[in-house]
């Protein structure tokens, strides 16, 4: 794929729904009692395969452009569950099905087969769990158990391991507690309670109690991720405006980065969506500052990294980004393939143990970039090629299709009217 470089970006853009939303919407339904439709959908790889896993253990799923319709199976069946290259799939289904008297295995590709199942099989085991990794990894077997509740203390800020918890405290006797060290991502929460969990909130601490939850209709926001690829362009070559996308306070960490960074952008038409709060994300052409990131902001951002490290690439100056050790078990180990993205086109980034050192030169030349088939170093390869110089290639571009399908035509057309 070529990308060409432009002086000037511009437009208004209409981004994918949440996917993190789209997963839990579709099988939390799925495993409820009744009827529910999912609009504005995001339908690219990561969640078809979780609508192929929630068929297989019994849900009725119908889909319609962006649309799912959904009819619960409160009681699943037996199944063999191919979660391609899902993580949020295979792991949220380790939860999910636990203390469900069935037998279910769980499968991937071969990038999924190379990430670690343990930081989730682990605790799991705590509330009784019968799971079993192959060598830590996928295929991941979950055998028929009773599950009873415990007090469980993550040893990461996930929001999959927290989920996965939550989902087999469901099904597990008495009270289920998670204890993060930082707070992650809250959707779960909201949508459990939405669907009648019995559920709490304590600082960084969720209660769970068991029961069954009620299908819900769900319309999804826009995905801040998938936003903030042309968040960023709007800061390095004009104007653009990201409409409906959720700010949910556990997710807009990079609006506080771009605080750091001197990034100017507004937001506008705030409203509420099924008791996540949205808005239209207005940010204009800015002259970037480095920044320093650590380990407490990480889980507010950590899909956005990518994209913020091509922001310090053209900022003027020094950037140290810390704390990220969780883009290693990513799609790829987005430390390295990030820093050898910014590398190859004429930036300066080291990688570190934990993140990166980025010296900002103000610029990018072009160049080349081999995405490694991870969606989001193909999309933050096109942000820099971009706003480049030159402008350049992406190796195997196709991969964005997993989170954002129609991201290249909106690169290309600059966006719909207003």
């Amino acid at each position: 794929m070529n990308i060409s470089a432009r002086k000037s970006f511009q437009g208004a853009f209409k981004i994918p729904g949440d996917k993190s939303v789209t997963h839990r919407a579709i099988m939390f339904n799925a495993a409820a009692e009744g009827e529910a439709t999912v609009t504005n959908a995001l339908l690219g790889e990561d969640c078809l395969s979780t609508i192929r896993c929630m068929r297989a253990l019994g849900a009725d799923i119908r889909l319609s452009e962006n649309t799912v319709c959904i009819r619960g199976a409160s009681e699943f069946q037996n199944a063999d569950c191919d979660c391609g290259n899902s993580g949020t799939t295979i792991r949220l289904l380790m939860g999910l099905v636990s203390g469900k008297n069935v037998r279910v295995t769980l499968t991937g590709d071969g990038s999924l087969s190379s990430r670690p199942m343990e930081r989730v099989a682990a605790p799991l085991r705590l509330l009784g769990a019968d799971i079993r990794t192959t060598n830590g990894k996928a295929p991941v077997e979950v055998y028929p158990a009773a599950l009873t509740g415990a007090v469980i203390d993550t040893k990461v800020a996930s929001a999959q391991v927290k989920s996965a918890i939550l989902l087999a405290g469901l099904n597990a006797a008495g009270e289920t507690r998670v204890r993060e060290p930082l707070k992650s991502r809250d959707h779960t929460e909201r949508m459990l309670s939405a669907m009648g969990a019995d559920l709490r909130v304590e600082g960084n601490e969720v209660i769970i109690r068991p029961g069954k939850l009620h299908c819900v209709d769900v319309d999804v926001p826009a995905d801040i991720s998938s936003a903030a690829y042309f968040m960023a362009l709007g800061a390095l070559g004009g104007e653009t405006l990201c409409k409906n996308v959720g700010v949910n306070p556990t997710r807009t960490g990079i609006l506080k980065v771009f605080d750091q960074m001197n990034v100017r952008y507004v937001l506008e038409n705030e409203h509420s969506v099924c008791g996540e709060p949205v808005a239209d994300i207005r940010v204009f052409k800015s002259e970037i500052s480095p920044v320093h990131l650590t380990k407490e902001i990480m889980p507010a951002l950590i899909d956005e990294i990518l994209v913020i490290a091509v922001l310090c690439a053209f900022a003027k100056g020094e950037s140290l980004i810390e704390g990220a050790e969780e883009l290693r078990v990513k799609e790829s180990d987005r430390i390295a393939t990030t820093a050898e993205m910014l590398n190859a086109l004429g930036g300066e980034c080291i990688p570190r143990t934990d993140g990166f050192l980025i010296r900002g030169k103000g610029t990018l030349c072009g160049g080349k970039v081999n995405s490694y088939g991870d969606h989001r170093i193909a999309m933050s390869g096109a942000v820099a090629l971009t706003a480049s110089q030159d402008g350049g290639e992406i190796l195997d571009a196709d991969c964005v299709a997993i989170s954002f399908p129609d991201f290249y035509t909106l690169l290309n057309k600059g966006g719909i009217s207003c």
